[in-house]
């Protein structure tokens, strides 16, 4: 409340306290009330001035009445008026100086009750007792009564701007708080983008032929091929998010490695391990048609809207919903919802003050968020040894390495990617990630995790603590099946994702393709995978069976990693830590074209995952037995994932543009009594 808002106040309790003591007193209002009303009001602001030291401008004021001339009653009704008066011009200064000292205080810690109080010299309901005690000359029964609802008024007021302003500061602190620690509040999109685009559903068209359900790789990659197949095809695509379709696997790799060379371009342009240059994007913003222009284009194309999604679909009336109520009907339909990233509880169950230092990791607004803290802070903590933890530890390690950034990585299992690698590799993997930067704590959990100042404290299994600015949680995705229920879809129990045939089909004319599905692959049964391959392949052999091809699901998807700049592998089929594995890894060799050291080469056949025998197999000199553990390193080299004495997968480490004989290899679907000799087909030692 401002000066000017208690003046105004002041004037009009004045008149209600002229007119209240001449009632009391039963004298007839005098001819110059109004005169004497203008006068009182002068007389306040002349008062107002000098404490504030302003001029006075007399100019224009013809009449002044003496406040000692004044019948008492009317003394007695204005003297505790202008003491209040007094009073809250005194407080509101005092509370402009406790605002002016706060911005001194550091506003890093979120938690209020842990600051300093702030104190100021005057208390807001602290009574200066200079006039307000004295009563009018006259001392009736009417200024009695009109001094205590003065009083009452005042102390209402003081209680009232004493909130306020207290209000106001602790408001200022939290968001000066968020500011400085680059944290947003907004849960929506983009700063500056609309909430939907476009504004309303009733903008979209009420039936189209071709109706993607998803913003992912799958979904975009399923156009491409109706677009092949038909030139003239009209294609809807629905998304929550708010920007157009873009690929994952650069976020956490390529993506840092070109942010350490220089600022990211709105586009997100990276450049690929070949030399080539590309953006995140798969097409640019002129590419995509209108929402409400998509029906009236003669070529046909694809139109995005952004920040919908649908609640149910009616497979028999080939019917959407989407949230808001509004239908649209199709012709065909694909569901390519994608997954989202789990969390752990004692995350998800922890106060606010927590949540807000820890981030999930899956879109442009997640890099852009962690590379702010990467260039601001001191310590970033990753939870989870998957791909995703995996390799944005070490690029964020790279990335960091001239910022004196401290990168952690706590995961319970025994090494990185143990769920992809044997346990000899994996534990061989750790080792390597240090050495590239990263404080890797295997075999270790947080137990609880609280805010102290601007940090968080992580309670560790291992009976450690850890303070860290943020931490970033890689645990995996789950498949995002919210409509199944409403749709009468079947998810399944274990592997989770809509049930498919093996053509990618959940009912007739309604397609599911990308994380989401559960397909029935005839080689290796039914399957569910989360790679940018098997999107892109999915995605397409769906657009061409909503075009009627009816292509049954063959293909085996591949996946690839990189853990920095020197290790890097590409794997298809089962590659499944918890299968009997044979690997052949090359000697030595100067060759200078090589990505990582050849140090050893060695033939393991190890069962289960946790070790058991091993056996040595060299493909040119005689056999010798070695322990794969005391390997210091692994250059490149084949490993084969065996089931009933077949190759079920297939992990390429350091081996390059051999995924197609990978391929063939898998699906001829034998036996073969020496492995050696297939090891031999990828050249591991050119």
């Amino acid at each position: 409340m401002s000066i000017c808002s208690l003046r105004g106040l002041n004037v009009r309790f004045c008149r209600q306290a002229y007119i209240l003591a001449h009632v009391r007193t039963g004298v007839v209002p005098m001819p110059g009330r109004t005169k004497l009303r203008l006068s009182l009001c002068e007389c306040n602001n002349q008062q107002t001035n000098n404490r504030r030291g302003y001029a006075i401008n007399t100019a224009g004021v013809t009449t002044q009445i003496e406040l000692t001339k004044l019948k008492p009653s009317i003394l007695a009704a204005i003297t505790p008026l202008r003491s209040s008066h007094n009073n809250l011009y005194q407080m509101s200064a005092g509370l402009k100086g406790c605002i002016k000292n706060a911005e001194l205080l550091q506003a890093n810690d979120c938690n209020i009750s842990k600051r300093k109080k702030v104190t100021c010299d005057k208390k807001p309901c602290e009574d200066d007792g200079a006039d307000g005690s004295k009563k009018g000359a006259g001392g009736s029964r009417g200024s009695i009564m009109g001094d205590d609802e003065a009083k009452k008024k005042t102390r209402m007021l003081m209680a009232l701007l004493a909130a306020l302003g207290l209000g106001g500061l602790l408001l200022w602190l939290q968001t000066r708080r968020k500011q400085k620690d680059g944290e947003s509040t907004d849960c929506g999109p983009t700063s500056g983008l609309p909430a939907t685009v476009p504004a309303t559903s009733a903008e979209l068209p009420k039936h189209v032929p071709y109706l993607l359900i998803g913003g992912g790789t799958a979904s975009f990659s399923a156009f491409r091929a109706i677009k092949s197949n038909d030139p003239r095809a009209k294609v809807l695509m629905i998304t929550n998010e708010f920007r157009k379709p873009y690929m994952r696997p650069p976020l956490s790799k390529e993506l840092w490695y070109s942010a350490e060379k220089g600022e990211v371009t709105k586009d997100y342009r990276f450049k690929q391990w070949t030399g080539a240059e590309r953006s995140l994007f798969f097409e640019p913003e002129e590419f995509f048609v209108e929402p409400s222009k998509l029906m009236e284009t003669v070529n046909g194309g694809i139109a995005v809207a952004h920040g919908f999604a649908v609640k149910k679909i009616d497979p028999a009336k080939h019917v959407a919903t989407l949230t808001d109520g509004y239908e649209i009907t199709y012709d065909e339909c694909l569901i390519a919802t994608g997954c989202s990233p789990k969390t752990i509880d004692v995350f998800n169950q922890a106060p606010p003050g927590v949540r807000e230092k820890v981030m999930m990791y899956r879109s442009p607004d997640d890099f852009e968020r962690l590379k702010r803290y990467a260039d601001e802070k001191k310590s970033i903590t990753i939870v989870g040894n998957g791909f995703t933890g995996s390799e944005l530890a070490c690029s964020l390690a790279n990335y960091a390495k001239d910022k004196k950034v401290k990168i952690y990585q706590i995961f319970p299992e025994s090494g990185n990617m143990s769920k992809v690698l044997p346990s000899y590799l994996s534990k061989w993997t750790t080792a390597k990630v240090e050495t590239m930067g990263v404080c890797v704590m295997p075999e270790t959990y947080v137990k609880e995790a609280q805010r102290d100042d601007s940090v968080l404290k992580l309670a560790l299994s291992n009976g450690k603590s850890l303070l860290t600015d943020v931490v970033v949680v890689c645990v995996g995705c789950e498949p995002n099946t919210n409509i199944a229920l409403t749709s009468g879809l079947e998810v399944d129990r274990n592997l989770g994702g809509f049930v498919v045939n093996a053509e990618l089909e959940a009912r007739r004319n309604l397609f599911v393709a990308g994380d989401a599905s559960c397909f029935y692959d005839p080689l290796l049964g039914r399957r569910r995978v989360e790679h940018h391959d098997h999107s892109v392949v999915s995605g397409r052999l769906a657009g061409e069976n909503m075009v009627g091809k009816k292509k049954a699901y063959t293909h085996q998807s591949m996946f690839w990693s990189d853990l920095g700049p020197e290790v890097g592998y590409e794997g298809i089929g089962l590659v499944d830590a918890s299968l009997p594995t044979v690997a052949v890894f090359a000697l030595p060799t100067p060759n200078p074209e090589r990505r990582a050291d050849n140090l050893s080469e060695a033939a393991v056949i190890e069962g289960g995952g946790s070790g058991g025998g091993t056996v040595t197999v060299n493909p040119e000199t005689p056999d010798v037995k070695c322990d794969p553990s005391n390997a210091d390193e692994y250059g490149r080299g084949v490993i084969f994932y065996m089931k009933d004495d077949k190759i079920v997968g297939i992990l390429l480490w350091n081996l390059f543009n051999r995924i197609g004989l990978a391929r063939t290899i898998i699906n001829q679907n034998k036996k073969y009594d020496d492995l050696n000799e297939v090891a031999k087909l990828f050249e591991i030692h050119a």
